[in-house]
């Protein structure tokens, strides 16, 4: 399994922008589909971006395409979420794993006010 811990989430006002950061564990992250799901108020954990080994491939969930940015530094252990144009529906608590999720942290909480 790939450990990770997620950091960088906050408050922010509707049109604002944020960066989420992901420390993985080392030694085979680089080889490994990694992912960020969001679980908004009152619903189920849902994959909004992934991201294919080597940074080959992107996809996003159609709520976040076009504003957000899964990015991946592989020398650090690293991945990133870039968020941009936040709005109030964003609000939520962010996790990020590998692709299939194998491990949970306790994520880090995104609250987008009007």
């Amino acid at each position: 399994q790939v450990r990770t811990t997620e950091s960088g989430g906050g408050l922010v006002q509707a049109g604002g922008s944020l960066r989420l950061s992901c420390a993985a564990s080392e030694g085979i992250f680089k080889r490994r589909p990694m992912g960020w799901w969001r679980r908004a108020p009152g619903k189920t954990r849902e994959l909004i971006a992934r991201i294919l080994p080597y940074g080959t491939t992107t996809i996003y969930e159609d709520s976040v395409e076009g504003r957000f940015t899964i990015s991946r530094d592989d020398e650090k252990n690293m991945m990133y979420l870039e968020m941009r144009e936040l709005k109030p529906e964003d609000t939520g608590r962010y996790y990020c794993s590998e692709i299939p999720p194998s491990y949970w942290g306790q994520g880090t909480q995104v609250t987008v006010s009007s």
